[in-house]
């Protein structure tokens, strides 16, 4: 079922109703995997048996709610669960106070629902500061920030000295995840397990790889975020868009081929994925 809500940098925390586990997915960067990575974990938890709630924090660019549509269409007679889903809408006002009051409301109105009907709740936020992402961060149980295994991603969460690759002072975006950390803190008693996930390795040298992860142990420690293996760059990912399928859903009849070695390497990292997260067991 899909919903659609009207909507439209301070943090703003309520306590959430029901007895959902929320997961948000949320950086400040686009093409880090985060749409696909919310597809995966949405589709894996429905397979396990789980009621999912998804919602799409990402007004303008919307790719978590095209997603989930091109799966209702391949969906068809197929006896397969679909998450419910909520996107909100942009409200076109140029007063900030009165556009952030009702993004607000519809954010906690939509969360109150998911939260209530469902075991899980999967947020996608864009890859830009909102107030909506702001939100959402706040809301998570679960905070996943996927990264691409690079220097580049790597200033989402810290700046470096160019020479030593010293931690010189966390980014924006870690002192936002931060003060939601402390504003959830203080709302509810409830903390924020914040993952950071490794996407699109495969084309990195080992050499610069062991540098990044060597930076990141040390950030991990000083920012308090687990880091886990993601999901490698694959060609299979960008054609299972248009379709709405994810690798879970793969057979030799939807590959149009015999699933090849690289198919069921890809679908081992989302089943790693899924099990570092430690997500908790919510089943009804």
């Amino acid at each position: 079922m899909e919903q659609e809500i009207a909507t439209q940098n301070r943090i703003d925390v309520q306590p959430k109703a029901g007895r959902a586990h929320v997961i948000v997915i949320g950086n400040e960067k686009g093409g880090s995997g985060k749409t696909t990575t919310a597809m995966h974990i949405t589709t894996a938890l429905l397979m396990a048996g789980h009621s999912v709630g998804s919602l799409d924090l990402d007004v303008r660019q919307r790719s978590f709610t095209r997603y989930i549509e091109n799966r209702k269409s391949w969906v068809g007679r197929r006896n397969i669960t679909m998450p419910e889903h909520i996107v909100l809408q942009p409200l076109a006002i140029n007063d900030t106070a009165e556009r952030e009051a009702f993004e607000k409301d519809s954010f906690l109105h939509a969360m109150a629902h998911l939260s209530a009907t469902h075991d899980f709740v999967v947020v996608d936020c864009p890859g830009s500061d909102s107030h909506l992402s702001r939100l959402g961060h706040a809301a998570a149980d679960t905070l996943i920030s996927p990264i691409n295994e690079s220097f580049v991603d790597f200033d989402l969460l810290a700046h470096v000295d160019p020479d030593s690759l010293a931690i010189k002072a966390p980014s924006i975006y870690a002192e936002m995840v931060w003060s939601c950390r402390k504003a959830r803190a203080a709302s509810d008693g409830a903390s924020i397990d914040w993952v950071v996930i490794r996407n699109r390795t495969s084309h990195i040298h080992a050499k610069n790889r062991n540098r990044i992860e060597k930076a990141l142990d040390e950030l991990s420690r000083r920012l308090g975020f687990r880091q886990v293996s993601g999901l490698s760059e694959r060609v299979v990912f960008r054609e299972m868009f248009p379709a709405g399928i994810t690798l879970l859903d793969l057979t030799d009849e939807e590959a149009n081929a015999s699933l090849t070695m690289s198919h069921v390497a890809a679908r081992a990292e989302v089943r790693a994925l899924l099990a570092a997260l430690q997500l908790p067991d919510r089943a009804r």
